[in-house]
């Protein structure tokens, strides 16, 4: 009926004429053969052969089989049909992770909320307290210095720095008492 090294043959020179009678050929008894891994799935089984017969039209140039074109197919649907079992694994896991994490994200959104409108006020209550202090602060806590480098670059004793920092920490909890006692209670 058909020489399978002609078809092959001619698959690899990109015949159309071909590939379409492989696929005549072969179609039906692979989506059959794809039920053994997908039972009762003929929709699945056919995505299975039809993405085979893709592949197989892209590779067409660089395909090698070695052994007959029917085992070769069948180990392509094979392949195929186990990779959508493990890929709805995948899915199951992650629906079954999202579902979990579903609780606890609705809380990381709310906490990144919360963090952005605390930095919001936090810095408008920097912007309150007197310059030496914010800036002995900012240095220590946003810049990572030390407070014997800070004294060096403000030409302060250690000490002024330490009172600086105690002030504005004394004064961000006074300008922040009304945030972090009734900013956490929306919702």
């Amino acid at each position: 009926m058909h020489d399978e090294h002609d078809l092959i043959a001619g698959l690899k020179a990109g015949s159309r004429d071909s590939f379409s009678r492989l696929f005549r050929i072969w179609y039906r008894d692979l989506v059959m053969f794809g039920g053994n891994f997908l039972p009762g799935e003929r929709e699945a089984c056919e995505d299975v052969v039809q993405s085979v017969f893709l592949k197989l039209w892209n590779d067409r140039r660089a395909i090698d089989i070695t052994s007959s074109l029917r085992s070769y197919l069948l180990g392509a649907v094979r392949n195929g049909c186990l990779d959508e079992l493990r890929h709805r694994d995948v899915v199951r896991e992650h629906e079954a992770y999202v579902q979990a994490a579903s609780v606890a994200g609705e809380l990381d959104t709310e906490n990144c909320v919360l963090y952005s409108d605390l930095q919001r006020h936090l810095l408008a209550a920097l912007e309150r307290i007197p310059r030496p202090c914010r800036e002995a602060f900012e240095m220590n806590r946003f810049e990572g210095l030390k407070y014997r480098e800070i004294a060096v670059r403000l030409h302060l004793s250690e000490r002024t720095v330490e009172v600086r920092i105690a002030r504005a920490i004394e004064l961000l909890k006074m300008h922040m008492k009304e945030y972090l006692t009734h900013g956490r209670r929306r919702g």
